[in-house]
């Protein structure tokens, strides 16, 4: 396999805007099976129709629950879990409540990951911890506390609004990490040269709304991206 088509296969082609239309979704599908993506993330509205158009490809089907402020009620979160597996999503990103967190309700915290995680049942949650809002001591005890509820995946951020991935983060998070545990790397995530030094520094999947043009610059048909309106 080139490394273009490798790199390829640990990229999560991310899909979020409120103004997301059916052409749009199908464009986005259309990306996907042309670069062969890990898995194509949209929101929770679509998961139905993007399953049926990626059955049997081999690409995932991911999507997210309460993005961007996790403040939904954990009830709501777990129900939420629970349509989009009837609906046939393979992979669930979760907000978790930071502010459980940094208010050291730590049990709460806790109960909030853990009640999508049993709802999800055999299907992955990854956990958005945005590390550059946290503390040193804050997110050694937020790794703790996902690894603890089971967390399938650790994501350093939820978008480039909340902080860019760095090599860093990822090193920390690989290093604290169970090794059944995946990392996710996701934040601003524009260039070829950004992908690579992720997955160097030890991410297992990397996601980006800007995959299609990640891929085009390794393949040599595009320079790399300065600007792009996406920041996921």
């Amino acid at each position: 396999m080139s490394s273009d088509k490798a790199i390829a296969k640990r990229i999560q082609s991310t899909l979020i805007s409120n103004v997301l239309t059916e052409a749009r979704l199908d464009e986005h599908v259309a990306e996907c099976l042309t670069y062969s993506f890990h898995a194509a993330m949209i929101p929770g509205a679509w998961v139905k129709r993007t399953a049926k158009a990626l059955q049997g490809t081999g690409i995932r089907v991911a999507s997210f629950i309460d993005l961007p402020y996790g403040t939904m009620t954990t009830r709501g979160k777990a129900y939420e879990a629970g349509q989009l597996v009837q609906q046939g999503v393979e992979e669930i990103d979760l907000m978790p409540n930071l502010g459980f967190l940094l208010s050291g309700m730590e049990k709460d915290y806790f109960e909030d990951i853990r009640a999508v995680v049993k709802s999800a049942g055999k299907v992955p949650v990854k956990i958005m911890l945005e590390l550059p809002l946290l503390a040193a001591q804050q997110r050694e005890r937020a790794v703790q506390r996902c690894v603890e509820a089971g967390a399938a995946y650790l994501k350093n951020a939820s978008s480039g609004m909340v902080g860019i991935a760095t090599p860093e983060e990822i090193r920390f998070l690989r290093r604290l990490a169970a090794s059944t545990v995946g990392v996710k790397a996701s934040g601003g995530i524009k260039s070829a040269q950004q992908v690579r030094d992720l997955l160097a520094a030890g991410a297992d999947l990397v996601g980006t709304s800007a995959g299609a043009q990640i891929m085009k610059e390794l393949q040599g048909i595009a320079e790399p991206a300065t600007q792009l309106k996406a920041s996921y």
